[in-house]
């Protein structure tokens, strides 16, 4: 392996990324076209700060991003490096009051799971949106 992808896994830097749910939709962002994958569709969320927990930073970041209330932190469903950096993206259960309102992301989707592969994912969201598709497939 050589030394940069080693740095990439052996320091990795924790990401959120919020899997809400509504009427049996999930919640998709649109990035900014400045940032890393810009104008790819996203799980919401951010990275998480020195010493913070996946709980503290869906708080932070969600109010930040949407402007939402986080009323509860469920399990971690999955985690996966984002390609060609340092980021631990990790997938997590978020309840939420509040309407999201477009304060950071170009656009906002509900999407019922059948059709999260409709939409241009972030690499790390594409492979959790297949994970989940292929799970309720093998739950059939």
């Amino acid at each position: 392996m050589r030394r940069a992808q080693i740095a990439m896994t052996t320091n990795p830097i924790p990401v959120l990324a919020a899997i809400i749910r509504r009427d049996g939709h999930l919640l998709l962002c649109k990035r900014p076209r400045h940032k890393r994958h810009g104008e790819l569709w996203e799980f919401p969320g951010g990275k998480l700060l020195a010493g913070e927990d996946l709980a503290r930073a869906a708080k932070r970041e969600l109010h930040e991003e949407l402007g939402v209330d986080v009323v509860g932190v469920g399990r971690l469903l999955f985690e996966r490096h984002d390609p060609g950096s340092r980021f631990l993206i990790q997938f997590v259960e978020v309840t939420i009051s509040g309407t999201p309102q477009l304060l950071e992301h170009e656009q906002l989707a509900w999407v019922p799971p059948a059709k999260l592969l409709n939409y241009e994912l972030a690499p790390s969201d594409h492979a959790f949106a297949t994970a989940l598709l292929k799970q309720s497939i093998d739950q059939r």
